[in-house]
């Protein structure tokens, strides 16, 4: 006989609202407005604790007197071969630099592969050896991991999840909500590269120029910026580009950015592909530029200092944080500023 309990219908029931609509969406994956809402009306009633509220790439936590930053992201890009690298070499860098924007020295990695029946070999074997190649270069280890397989057509080839560990050094004090009127804001280099390769593969266009992604680890770039001056916050510009971040700061620390737009650093054909796609290069993801909100008396020492790493040799001060509310805006080339809100969803989804 079926026991009683296992008889009923069964409604799941949730201690919270849940957002707005019945369904999830792909813009709730976006980086952008939905996927706060999610997060603030979803997640964080239920989990959040002090660390996650914060909602900093990492979490730092203390261990006896040692502070640990910790983090974890899924990578979900499509294709997972795209100009200049692949899904192994990002799901490395991404989680890296995740650690990084917390002021953390990545340590050790861990990746889940989730693959397709019928994903071939040599496929897995080129994002495999991807991976270990970007540990090399970013001077982490991977020291454990799980492996899945679903049926054929549930995971475009494959997905990745790493999760990171670093130290976070002594008197080191990074974190979304220390910025202050009258920091400059810092760029690390020309914004929307990654996105906008991605996007050329998916679609198959060509351009004159090539374009590759930025993905990059940016740990000697934090830590040459760290070394000059007062870092107070840094972001890493994926999801929803440099505009997503910015609002991120703005609305963690309750204050406002202003955005010069003649400084915002585009490569050029980069800017030319946003412009016949129609997309806003603010707003389109990177995966090898951060955002760095510093002390106004140190801006020259850091800019000069990141301009140094090859990571940062584009970097560029681009804006000025100013008294609440929290908003940004972006001085036009004309004059005149606009606001720079957060999109709903995404102009390019499954870029990450």
């Amino acid at each position: 006989m079926t026991p009683p309990s296992l008889s009923r219908d069964f409604t799941p029931a949730c201690p919270v609202p849940l957002p707005a609509g019945r369904a999830v969406l792909l813009g709730h994956g976006s980086g952008g407005k939905l996927t706060a809402d999610l997060i603030r009306q979803l997640f964080l009633p239920v989990h959040g604790g002090r660390e996650l509220s914060r909602l900093g790439d990492a979490a730092v936590v203390r261990l006896g007197d040692v502070r640990v930053a910790f983090t974890t992201d899924s990578f979900v890009v499509k294709p997972a071969f795209f100009p200049g690298s692949d899904i192994g070499a990002l799901s490395v860098n991404g989680t890296v630099n995740d650690l990084a924007m917390m002021g953390a020295v990545p340590r050790f990695l861990s990746a889940a592969m989730i693959l397709e029946e019928g994903l071939p070999m040599e496929e897995l074997g080129a994002v495999v050896a991807s991976m270990a190649e970007a540990c090399r270069k970013a001077g982490v280890e991977l020291v454990t991991g799980d492996t899945k397989v679903v049926e054929r057509g549930s995971a475009d080839g494959l997905y990745v999840t790493t999760s990171g560990i670093g130290m976070v050094p002594p008197g080191i004090e990074v974190g979304p909500e220390r910025a202050r009127p009258g920091d400059r804001v810092i760029v690390s280099g020309p914004v929307g590269s990654h996105g906008v390769a991605v996007m050329s593969r998916r679609a198959g266009i060509e351009f004159e120029a090539d374009l590759v992604s930025d993905t990059a680890p940016l740990t000697d770039l934090v830590a040459a910026m760290m070394r000059h001056g007062d870092v107070r916050c840094l972001r890493d510009a994926t999801r929803g580009g440099v505009a997503s971040a910015l609002n991120e700061l703005a609305e963690a620390s309750g204050v406002s950015i202003v955005l010069d737009e003649e400084a915002v650093p585009v490569l050029d054909p980069v800017r030319g592909a946003c412009e016949m796609l129609g997309l806003d290069p603010l707003y389109v993801a990177n995966e090898g530029v951060c955002v760095a909100i510093v002390g106004p008396g140190d801006a020259g020492a850091i800019l000069r200092a990141a301009r140094f790493e090859p990571a940062g040799m584009g970097a560029a001060i681009v804006g000025e944080v100013g008294a609440g509310p929290p908003r940004v805006t972006l001085r036009t080339a004309l004059g005149p500023t606009r606001p720079l809100i957060m999109l709903s969803g995404d102009q390019l989804p499954r870029i990450c």
